[in-house]
């Protein structure tokens, strides 16, 4: 056991521990983060860096393909794919970013202790206030000496793993996941991806870029179910353009492997075959660390306030853990409120409640063209305002848009008819991932659709479609069409 006495002990290194253990530091705490893995966790290491430098190459692809349109000729347009030299490329990024968050926690004087952590509360609070201490073991089970870190506070950011799914065949180890799928060094010739959720879609988007057959097996009516149904249709028909096999509604019963690869079974007895299986079902989170402790839940999660504290004084649950908003970005804000109420300054926190905390926190799928979302879907406003206006305007209308050649998609706004409160932005297109920031940072000051209508942005843009949607939801576009009836 070691004699010094942590303020906050964070355990895991992703994206809401390791905010957390600098917010902390920041405020003067003495911290120390416990990470059993590579710092970063899965957004860095296995899913958000990782998929966008794929998703790099597939655009890159797609833009080699289109360069004819452009005038642009290729001497050579034979186009080959080297998945080795994607994985090492993709290795290189994901190294420099997962180094990068080591020199900043170094920086913080954050205490990095490598091991697998677990946290046992005091009966008492001991010497110094400490009110737990944090079992540190160098390999899971391994059965060694733990090193034992006592700490006034535990933020408990353990983050997510792989969902699961009772499915005959499931447990196989030829079935990839998206921790591993990024690892290939050859290319399947077909690959049948089960779930067309986010990852789903961005890993159909990956592989069908390269030339692979790919399916898309999604038990719910429609992709992306989360999304307005707008962006899950466009979706869809973006798929079937390219030639991806999308089947939802559908129920896969079994996956049966032999030497040539993989057959699902669906219900109704139709059979899929495949050259490699994808479970991309979503994550859930990871509570190993807290093994053995009585914790109050919603359901089957773990009950949090907007400050992230759990049932038990002096342990927080920020990030993927508390499957509140499983999303990189949400979990950086939410490390960063329990930090700040664990050392003292819970006068920062900006909501008592962890939906309102999250209110605002965009979406987005990957890809081209993007989908992104921020606030409400349309059924969604009108169940809870009733009278609602809605706004559209599609990139096949923007200047921008039509000189690059991307006018896929449109721009939708959804406001209050009363008071013009802006309750959602959902856009499918070009640069979506960037345009729905301001519709976000609009959203969380409070402004209005009339403010968003009238504000100059600079043409031709992109972003002069939010400008022109929230238009349109008043009846004020110029740039389209007068609306018939």
């Amino acid at each position: 056991m070691t004699n010094e006495l942590y303020d906050v002990v964070v355990i895991g290194g992703g994206p809401a521990g390791y905010i957390a253990a600098i917010k902390a530091a920041k405020l003067g705490g003495n911290v120390a983060l416990v990470e059993r893995g590579q710092l970063g966790g899965t957004c860095l290491n296995r899913g958000c860096i990782p998929t966008k430098t794929y998703l790099k190459n597939a655009e890159m692809i797609a833009s080699v393909r289109e360069c004819a349109k452009r005038g642009i000729v290729l001497a050579d347009p034979t186009l080959t794919v080297d998945m080795p030299k994607w994985v090492s490329l993709k290795n290189r990024v994901v190294k420099r970013l997962t180094a990068g968050v080591g020199v900043l926690l170094r920086e913080h004087n954050v205490t990095i202790v490598q091991g697998e952590g677990r946290i046992e509360p005091l009966e008492s609070p001991g010497n110094g206030g400490a009110r737990f201490n944090v079992q540190v073991h160098s390999e899971k089970g391994d059965g060694g000496e733990a090193t034992v870190l006592a700490t006034k506070n535990v933020i408990a950011a353990g983050g997510s793993k792989v969902g699961r799914l009772p499915i005959p065949g499931l447990e196989d180890p030829r079935v990839l996941t998206s921790d591993t799928i990024l690892d290939l060094k050859e290319l399947p010739d077909s690959l049948a991806i089960l779930g067309g959720g986010v990852i789903g879609i961005e890993m159909a988007r990956i592989f069908s870029a390269t030339g692979v057959k790919t399916t898309i097996v999604e038990r719910e009516p429609r992709l992306a179910p989360m999304l307005d149904v707008e962006l899950s249709d466009a979706l869809a028909k973006t798929f079937k353009r390219e030639k991806v096999d999308v089947r939802t509604g559908v129920e896969v019963e079994e996956i049966q492997f032999s030497d040539d690869g993989a057959s699902l079974v669906l219900a109704g007895g139709e059979t899929i075959n495949a050259a490699a299986v994808l479970l991309s079902v979503g994550r859930v989170p990871d509570e190993s660390a807290l093994e053995g402790l009585d914790l109050e839940r919603e359901g089957r999660a773990i009950r949090v306030d907007g400050s992230m504290r759990t049932s038990i004084p002096g342990l927080y649950a920020p990030g993927d853990v508390n499957a509140q908003n499983m999303l990189a970005h949400a979990a950086f804000k939410m490390g960063e409120v329990a930090a700040q109420d664990a050392m003292g300054h819970a006068e920062h926190t900006v909501a008592s409640d962890p939906v309102e905390l999250l209110k605002y926190t965009p979406g987005v799928i990957y890809g081209e063209p993007e989908a992104a979302c921020v606030g409400l879907t349309e059924s969604q406003a009108k169940e809870q305002h009733g009278e609602i206006r809605v706004g559209r305007f599609p990139f096949q209308a923007n200047g921008r848009a039509i000189a690059s050649g991307q006018t896929d998609g449109f721009v939708k706004v959804i406001a209050d008819a009363k008071y013009g409160e802006i309750l959602g932005v959902h856009i499918y297109g070009p640069c979506a991932s960037e345009l729905i920031n301001e519709a976000a940072t609009l959203m969380a000051a409070e402004a209005t659709i009339e403010e968003l209508a009238e504000a100059i942005h600079a043409h031709p843009t992109l972003s002069e479609t939010l400008m022109e949607a929230a238009a349109d939801a008043l009846e004020r576009c110029l740039h389209l069409p007068p609306k018939k009836g």
